[in-house]
């Protein structure tokens, strides 16, 4: 381990940390471009074969961007993307970012450093950074904006050149360091540990747009809301700020372990989506006809249980899910949407919609702003970490090939320079008084962690 990496560690002052040198290397999760095309015509593009970890080189900051000495990250369904090279080698996003020139070249390598969420130590500031300092403790939006743009000061997320941090862009939270925009900086909450923290950004972020923020469905009290994947890291997000809201969150899972999650998080509703004909996950594989009887009987249970259909539906699932939800939500109801896990070319009978006068809102991301309100819904005990189990960063493809296969609940964290679990809280009160109980919702039983796995 570098000296740097140790002084932090060590909980060194922040004039320590600016005297120890920069390391000209760091160990991160990176793709190699040689590897584009490895899988063919696979059925299985098994991640573990194209997620390496090893030394990559250290870039050069820009004056706007800081380096974070990265505690934990966490993994997300772009990092499997990527390794899959799916749906296209996040290398050609690398190479267009990179033709523009200046700083952006940096980015254009023949690897990638992956992970778009990120908590840890700044160590270096560029020397335009003004309202963050050299040991400061953060987390890591993964919103990656160009903040000369017009649109950006509008909303960061309508700018064409807005990217996603570590999919997008290169330099991502994976890894030892990390290369961050200041534009992408938010206070760590005291009160909780590094990885509890990294499990937030992304997932919370999204979801608080989704749902609460002027861009997305602007839920009010009274509001039923339901959500497909309820129990994964963007999904148990969203139960919370629904509950947080006034609303009423029907949570659609796939097996009994996950309704447990949901029953731990308060969800007013939970459906196995075996009771509708879903339960082998495939859904309505497109087939609108299918999409409007699974509909039906999700209809009947809803109105069974709270007496009326959904004002919102949140759905990332996609080609197994969407009709259903565009049939399913009420008259002039919205459909809320940020991903499609199960395909995106989307197949529904648009007479539900224009007929019944709903809505479709795409979303992506948070911008800033966004951010740090949902944020401050962490710091003041009101959003829980989703985090379900944590991994050392050395086997972070065993991780990821988890989420890949969809086998975990909420959010799997990945321990970077942080040694063990547990570390950086310097808010003890505070999570005292909440309680470890409501911290660790989703937290995995310690006799159901793999044995590659970190306990809690």
């Amino acid at each position: 381990m570098d000296s740097l990496a140790k002084a932090v560690l060590a909980g060194a002052s922040a004039d320590r940390l600016e005297r120890e040198p920069v390391p000209e290397q760091y160990v991160a999760t990176h793709l190699r471009v040689e590897d584009v095309g490895l899988f063919g015509d696979a059925a299985d593009k098994d991640v573990r074969r194209t997620l390496h970890l090893g030394p990559v080189p250290m870039p050069e900051l820009a004056p706007d961007e800081v380096l974070v000495a990265v505690m934990a990250s966490s993994v997300n369904y772009n990092t499997v993307w990527s390794a899959m090279f799916e749906p296209l080698p996040t290398f050609d996003f690398l190479r267009r970012y990179g033709r523009q020139g200046g700083w952006a070249s940096r980015h254009d390598q023949p690897y990638h450093v992956l992970g778009s969420d990120a908590s840890g130590v700044i160590v270096r500031t560029g020397n335009g950074v003004r309202r963050w300092r050299t040991g400061d403790h953060v987390v890591v939006s993964c919103t990656h904006v160009d903040d000369q743009e017009p649109a950006t000061h509008s909303d960061g997320m309508l700018g064409a050149e807005q990217r996603i941090w570590g999919f997008e862009t290169n330099f991502g939270g994976l890894a030892h360091y990390a290369v961050v925009r200041a534009s992408q900086l938010v206070p760590k909450a005291a009160h909780l540990t590094w990885e509890e923290a990294a499990s937030i950004p992304l997932c919370a972020g999204t979801s608080y747009r989704m749902l609460v923020g002027e861009h997305g469905a602007r839920m009010k009290q009274g509001d039923i809301v339901l959500i497909w994947g309820a129990a994964g890291g963007l999904g148990a997000s969203a139960v919370q700020l629904v509950k947080n809201g006034g609303g009423i969150p029907i949570g659609v899972v796939s097996s009994e372990a996950k309704a447990a999650v949901l029953r731990r998080l308060g969800c007013d509703v939970i459906i196995n989506r075996a009771e509708i004909g879903m339960g082998d996950g495939n859904g309505s594989d497109g087939d609108p006809g299918q999409a409007i009887e699974a509909g039906r009987r999700l209809r009947r249970i809803i109105r069974r249980e709270v007496g009326e259909d959904p004002h919102v539906v949140v759905d990332f699932i996609g080609r197994a899910t969407f009709a259903t939800s565009t049939f399913l939500v009420r008259r002039g109801g919205t459909v809320v949407t940020c991903g499609s896990s199960t395909g995106y070319q989307h197949h529904y009978d648009n007479r539900y919609l224009w007929m019944s006068l709903k809505r479709i809102i795409g979303s992506h991301s948070a911008n800033l702003q966004e951010q740090w309100e949902c944020n401050r819904l962490v710091q003041a005990g009101r959003l829980m970490p989703a985090l379900s189990e944590v991994y050392p960063l050395d086997q972070i493809a065993e991780a990821s090939r988890k989420v890949q296969q969809n086998r975990h609940i909420g959010k799997i964290g990945v321990l970077c320079l942080a040694p063990e679990p547990g570390l950086g809280v310097t808010d003890p009160q505070t999570r005292a008084r909440i309680g470890e109980g409501r911290l660790s919702p989703l937290r995995v039983p310690a006799e159901d962690v793999p044995a590659h796995a970190l306990s809690h």
